[in-house]
């Protein structure tokens, strides 16, 4: 249910050679949106306007927003290395807790709509039923903490921001036209042969980065200024995950072995449930969201 006016609305995806960014930046170039964007340090291989920016020298992204002039900003850089957060926790704090704060400040004074990208891991996982948007948040490590504060910064200096909360996510970088995350992972183990030891005590909606960016825009279409999940229909172990990839893969699924979460020791606690309730969502947009095997046959289409 697109607003016709939004057509040639102007979007500056902040992150554009990330993952997300560059789904976000594709899929606005494919409704005729006029797209310009931001990267860190690697120039993605997009056909428009890009500037390098820091995203901890957030109080310089004024000037960018004169010379841009924006309708919208999507905020898809982050410090997304969870067991690096653990070890810096001031960097993670300045590039997820402080800067979308920032940013929020400056659209704010120039007049422009803020959509911000969050995480699911702002939960402790000690539920065992999908995660609404009005439960209270209780991060267990860095990544989760740095990224409840740059919500709550986000909102306390624009009430109109749009939030969105992601899970586990995975897809095809649209610059580089890469497959990217678990599964380009598990793929990659079952084709060499090799065994896929998968979580079976991990539970997760995972977010397809091509099908997250399309419901962003639809969000920001219809002028939604709340908190949403952004995730597929499907609560699941990475081991089933792991299962629906081998089918795709058309290898032996006997490849893939059941772990646990404790059998990875890493410097960051990771919550065992953090399934995202997408309800919200799908009554914004009235549209089921996908399950994960539609995702993931979607994906395949793209990729060999």
């Amino acid at each position: 249910m697109l607003l016709l006016e939004h057509y040639g609305m102007r979007l500056l995806v902040v992150g554009a050679n990330g993952l997300l960014g560059s789904n976000v930046v594709y899929a606005g170039q494919q409704r005729g949106w006029d797209v310009c964007g931001t990267y860190h340090s690697t120039r993605p291989d997009f056909d428009m306007p890009l500037t390098q920016f820091d995203l901890g020298d957030y109080e310089a992204f004024g000037a960018l927003l004169e010379e841009y002039t924006p309708d919208v900003v999507v905020n898809c850089a982050a410090m997304t290395d969870v067991d690096g957060c653990e070890r810096d926790p001031e960097q993670a704090q300045l590039l997820n807790g402080d800067a979308p704060g920032g940013l929020a400040t400056h659209c704010e004074a120039h007049d422009v709509k803020f959509l911000h990208i969050s995480t699911d891991y702002v939960f402790d996982g000690t539920v065992r039923d999908p995660y609404v948007e009005e439960t209270t948040p209780n991060p267990v490590q860095a990544y989760g903490e740095s990224k409840l504060a740059g919500e709550r910064a986000v909102r306390s200096e624009s009430e109109t921001a749009l939030i969105a909360r992601l899970s586990f996510v995975w897809g095809i970088h649209r610059s580089a036209g890469d497959l990217i995350g678990f599964p380009a992972w598990v793929r990659n183990q079952l084709r060499a042969g090799e065994a896929v030891p998968l979580f079976t005590d991990q539970w997760v909606t995972p977010t397809r980065a091509g099908q997250a960016a399309g419901t962003l825009l639809d969000l920001i279409a219809q002028e939604e200024e709340r908190l949403y999940h952004v995730a597929c229909a499907s609560c699941m172990t990475p081991y089933e995950f792991g299962t629906v990839i081998a089918e795709q893969v058309e290898t032996d699924s006997v490849l893939v072995c059941e772990g646990s979460i404790a059998d990875v020791d890493r410097a960051a606690i990771r919550p065992k449930y953090t399934c995202l309730d997408v309800g919200k969502v799908t009554d914004a947009l009235e549209r089921a969201q996908p399950t994960v095997r539609e995702d993931v046959e979607a994906a395949w289409e793209l990729v060999d």
